[in-house]
């Protein structure tokens, strides 16, 4: 089994409505993500997928949530944007994206700071 890492940036903006404190004020990150195949076998090339595809994969997703405050998106009218939020729709939307390309999303990581992020994965 092989596993692949790409990493990707994007900034938002978001207000969390029900932890109390300061995070329920507007305030917004530069967000770091972690996106995490896996995959049986190289095929052409020698490749599980070509890095390209997968930044440019990650890279699409990314764009819909781009310099944009979270809460106005319909994904965040029921799901609370916190960084566990973000993470899964973030998955979601890439799993998608790849089901075509004939490997497994692993893991998605979203990174609000350098010392705090959650994850995203599915378990069997």
């Amino acid at each position: 089994m092989y596993e692949l890492t790409v990493i990707a940036h994007f900034s938002a903006a978001h207000q969390l409505r029900d932890c109390g404190g300061a995070c329920e004020h507007l305030h917004g990150h530069n967000w770091r993500v972690d996106v995490v195949v896996r995959g049986e076998e190289p095929r052409a090339g020698g490749m599980v997928i070509d890095f390209r595809i997968l930044k440019a994969e990650t890279q699409a997703i990314l764009e819909t949530v781009d310099h944009r405050y979270l809460n106005d998106l319909e994904y965040f009218q029921k799901v609370e944007p916190s960084s566990e939020g973000i993470a899964r729709y973030i998955f979601e939307a890439l799993e998608q994206r790849l089901s075509t390309h004939k490997v497994q999303l692993y893991k998605v990581t979203a990174w609000e700071s350098e010392g705090a992020a959650a994850s995203y994965l599915k378990t069997p």
